[in-house]
């Protein structure tokens, strides 16, 4: 099988500015999610880090990585699509006659990841899936915590009478680290409208999606703990 592997790393970060290239620990955020992939790729295998980042750019080229395009800017705004980012990126490499079957979208906030975690969904991947996911057990869950709003009064998003948290359904949310994306599938229909979805489960610890100064916090908190 040969892999996509897809980092989006744009310039604009209302809720941390630069987070991408910030130091944590004793390196760049986006470092982890580029030596990540190049500790997977394998013969075949492509590493297209997607980014109008001056920085980024100097990053990766410091690496050695060859940064394919520039990311055009109607690509770069707080309107733009991670979707539309992933099949300009995509269609780059159709053009050039380069075809891959899945795309592996490393997301640079999501910096806890390991090898093994790739190799679980690797196993589980299939050409007839849509995608396999790493995801987290949610806190919250839509049959006891999570409420919406009807009539003026707030009901239960699953309206199942349960009385404990644990007698309720298992619930699982996107953690941001690894998507496995079966390429047909994403030349066919958003992410969003997938229906054959296989999850992997990452622990807490390694579920931390950098958004904020308190997820920033948090991972180096965890970073220190490791």
């Amino acid at each position: 099988m040969r892999i996509l592997y897809l980092i989006p790393a744009r310039s604009g970060s209302k809720g941390l500015p630069g987070k991408n290239t910030k130091i944590l620990g004793d390196k760049p955020l986006i470092s982890y999610s580029i030596d990540f992939a190049l500790q997977n790729l394998k013969n075949g295998d492509e590493l297209c880090i997607s980014t109008d980042d001056e920085n980024v750019i100097d990053i990766a080229i410091k690496k050695g990585i060859n940064i394919p395009f520039k990311r055009p800017f109607e690509l770069a705004t707080d309107s733009s699509t991670t979707y539309d980012v992933l099949i300009h990126a995509i269609n780059h490499y159709l053009i050039l006659g380069e075809r891959f079957d899945a795309l592996l979208l490393l997301q640079p906030t999501s910096p806890f990841r390991t090898n093994n975690d790739l190799k679980s969904m690797l196993s589980l991947y299939d050409n007839n899936l849509d995608m396999v996911v790493s995801v987290k057990i949610a806190k919250e869950n839509p049959y006891f915590t999570l409420f919406e709003e009807n009539n003026g009064y707030i009901v239960k998003s699953k309206n199942k009478n349960f009385d404990r948290r644990q007698d309720c359904p298992e619930v699982y949310a996107f953690n941001g680290s690894i998507y496995l994306i079966n390429i047909n599938s994403l030349m066919n229909s958003k992410i969003n409208e997938f229906t054959k979805i296989r999850k992997f489960v990452m622990p807490d610890e390694r579920s931390i999606d950098i958004d904020s100064l308190a997820d920033w916090l948090l991972a180096e908190f965890y970073l220190d703990k490791q």
